[in-house]
């Protein structure tokens, strides 16, 4: 890759200050955990098949081979590199030593948009008893062929001057404790409420409407995309970072190499157009460049055929990528890694919270503490719609799995597992004890349900609560909870939660309040007493087995179609 033109003589003539010097924490450095930042995107959809793009001239038709619609998956000290454009954009600016006029010319690099382009009234979990929150990412990769390089990489010329879609979406969640990391993709062609979003370059105002949720980005940008994330999941999302066809066959060049595997000989391409121009032989190969491009973007040939092979596909890379970019490899060469910051920034669209390098370094050093074999890696749990034209989210088995990351609970099953100690007695007598009732059922979809922080405050006084009150502020919130602080009231707010019938999962410690605060969800909308569904008392502790989970150590081989092998 050419060497940046900011490189030269002028960085020999100054010193160059250090990370301390620029205000950054250089213990992350020696931090020993997993490098994910964010391992999740990936390319999206298309090839080195010319003249149509991946899917071929039947791509528009939401179909795949056979019928069936479209399926995607939508991954030592100066060694912890992450895979992802982030912190390997940012980390350079620590260990390559660079300084600030160099800083300042990798943060014009980046383009920003709005965080979120839609009115949820999600709010940001509060912290927990010692005043850690989980941190959410929504990772996306644009299909725009916007750029000379991105129409000869994706193909499709014919799509040179359509909006992008974002045919790459998996959401990054990181635990409060930082001891674990779950990714979940979504099927592109889910289809999902999209909520009205006004695009903050033209001011557009595009209405709530039903469409798969790759199209969310045509609505006003990623901004949009995140919106419809937290009103299908309920999860408030902290930051989107957005990458192009480009810019992951930059980053894979200064890479240097991934491995990844085949049971067989592949070459993705038949004689309609179909195939992202893959080739490799059985085995193991190290892929860069565009052929990184190629095997992140491979649906005919992998598996059935579907977006669900290219997932696993994807998630196999991600995890590899991962475990080598630990090793440290070639990115330990600051002239390698100089070259990385350079293709990293200039790909990446970030939120206007991720505006600055610096920004980035962070939350990379954050991220950088999650053990790889504490990652896992999903695939919404989903089922075809009528037709089978397209997918939705698969009743229960979604559901209970947003609701996980909701409660800050590892997808893989291995959060420590402590004998309960014995439920403590209430310390208030109950006219005496505060109760702020909140009504968190401000959905944009369906609109607020009126009066409910009222209703439960009556019912409150009914049951001897006579002290509790309401608060007129309005919030969104998927499930109900009651946040209590001190440890010395967890006996009053567990005798509340059982009077109205909540599960003890509802019931949470947080730093961020004085005293009892129960918002009522979205999932009491209506009545007095909590409804009782199956699995209230026994929340899910593990991802169901249709959400395909993969561990960041887990290797293997992809299978491979049948119909494209050699």
């Amino acid at each position: 890759m050419r060497q940046s033109s900011v490189r030269g003589d002028r960085s020999r003539r100054r010193r160059q200050p250090d990370a301390q010097e620029l205000g950054w924490d250089d213990s992350l450095y020696d931090n020993k955990g997993l490098p994910p930042d964010a391992p999740g995107w990936t390319p999206p959809e298309g090839g080195e098949v010319p003249p149509g793009d991946e899917d071929g001239p039947e791509a528009g038709a939401g179909h795949r081979k056979g019928g069936r619609p479209r399926r995607k998956k939508g991954g030592k000290g100066r060694k912890v590199l992450r895979w992802t454009a982030i912190s390997l954009a940012v980390l350079i600016v620590g260990t390559a030593g660079a300084g600030y006029w160099y800083y300042e010319h990798l943060n014009a690099n980046l383009r920003k948009a709005p965080r979120s382009l839609g009115n949820s009234g999600l709010k940001k979990p509060d912290p927990n008893a010692f005043g850690q929150t989980p941190l959410n990412i929504l990772l996306l990769g644009s299909d725009g062929r916007n750029s000379k390089k991105n129409i000869e990489l994706g193909g499709a010329r014919q799509d040179a001057d359509r909006k992008p879609l974002a045919d790459v979406q998996m959401l990054v969640h990181v635990s409060a404790d930082r001891s674990n990391m779950s990714v979940i993709s979504i099927p592109r062609d889910t289809r999902v409420t999209i909520p009205k979003c006004t695009d903050p370059k033209t001011h557009e105002e595009y209405p709530q409407t039903t469409a798969p949720i790759n199209e969310s980005l045509q609505h006003g940008g990623p901004g949009c995309t995140l919106a419809t994330w937290q009103e299908l999941t309920g999860i408030y999302i902290d930051h989107f970072m957005m990458v192009d066809f480009s810019g992951v066959v930059d980053m894979a060049d200064a890479i240097g190499g991934v491995p990844v595997c085949v049971r067989a000989n592949i070459y993705s391409h038949d004689s309609k157009g179909h195939g992202s121009g893959l080739r490799l032989t059985k085995g193991t190969h190290p892929v860069k460049g565009v052929q990184a491009l190629q095997w992140l973007r491979t649906r005919y040939g992998f598996e059935d055929n579907t977006d669900i092979g290219r997932a696993k596909a994807q998630h196999m890379y991600m995890n590899s990528m991962i475990r080598q970019l630990k090793k440290g490899t070639k990115l330990s060469d600051p002239g390698q890694l100089r070259d990385l910051a350079e293709a990293a920034t200039k790909a990446l669209t970030v939120d206007d919270g991720l505006d600055t390098v610096k920004k980035l370094y962070d939350l990379g050093g954050d991220l950088s503490r999650v053990p790889t074999k504490r990652t896992t890696m999903i695939t919404m749990p989903w089922q075809y719609g009528p037709g089978e034209r397209y997918v939705v989210p698969k009743p229960g088995d979604a559901d209970a799995t947003f609701a996980m990351l909701r409660n800050d609970t590892a997808l893989d099953g291995k959060d420590t597992k402590k004998k309960p100690a014995p439920d403590p007695k209430p310390s208030t007598a109950k006219d005496q004890l505060k109760v702020v009732v909140q009504n968190g059922t401000n959905s944009t979809v369906t609109g607020p349900a009126s009066g409910r922080a009222s209703d439960i405050q009556r019912q409150l006084a009914g049951l001897g609560w006579t002290a509790a009150g309401t608060t007129t502020v309005l919030t969104s919130q998927a499930d109900t909870t009651l946040t209590y602080h001190g440890t010395d009231r967890r006996g009053d707010a567990l005798a509340v939660a059982k009077a109205l019938g909540l599960p003890k999962s509802a019931v949470r410690e947080s730093s961020s309040v004085t005293g009892l605060q129960l918002i009522v969800g979205n999932d009491w909308r209506a009545g007095t007493t909590y409804p009782k569904t199956s699995g209230n008392d026994k929340p899910a502790d593990k991802a169901p087995a249709s959400a395909d989970a993969q561990n960041g150590e887990s290797k293997g081989c992809m299978k491979v179609n049948p119909d494209y092998t050699f």
